[in-house]
């Protein structure tokens, strides 16, 4: 199997994401400068790394609608569509609250600092709508953990209890 890109699009910067080649876990890649053509910087990467699909992150508003985010999402789409002469699939994949779930994750492993964050928040975007859209192809049977695996101690420290 090839590997899929996933991209969380913004008008600053453009993170990346990447699946292995059994396209079961997303992986960060890097995060690109938005406004230096990056089209072009995309269609090397995925020249380089064998992708086979691009998914790409579509902005929704919370009510279902396209808004002026999901047009500029098109557009950068068609773009990079064209730079890659149409040689690979661009599917579509809602990334609402994509970006709050990266968050969430930075504040859970510590990342505070705005500059560590800025650096990173795009490409662990990118990976929430790529594994979101891998979960999807796999359907249900197809997680990495099975429910009851959440019901797991992760820690050795002892319960407290309160008074």
């Amino acid at each position: 199997m090839s590997r899929i890109l996933a991209i969380d699009h913004g008008t600053v910067r453009i993170g990346l994401a990447i699946s292995d080649e059994m396209e079961i876990v997303a992986s960060p890649l890097k995060t690109i400068d938005a406004v230096d053509e990056p089209e072009r910087t995309i269609a090397r990467i995925a020249e380089e790394k064998r992708i086979g699909k691009i998914v790409i992150g579509m902005p929704y508003r919370m009510s279902g609608e396209k808004g002026s985010a999901a047009q500029r999402t098109e557009a950068f789409a068609d773009r990079l569509g064209k730079e890659m002469r149409h040689s690979l699939p661009i599917e579509f994949v809602d990334e609402r609250l994509s970006s709050v779930e990266a968050e969430a994750a930075m504040s859970r492993a510590g990342i505070t600092g705005k500059r560590e964050r800025d650096g990173i928040v795009d490409q662990l975007a990118a990976v929430v709508i790529l594994q979101e859209y891998l979960n999807q192809q796999r359907g249900p049977e197809g997680f990495l953990l099975p429910d009851a695996a959440y019901e797991l101690e992760w820690s050795d420290e002892p319960k407290r209890r309160r008074k």
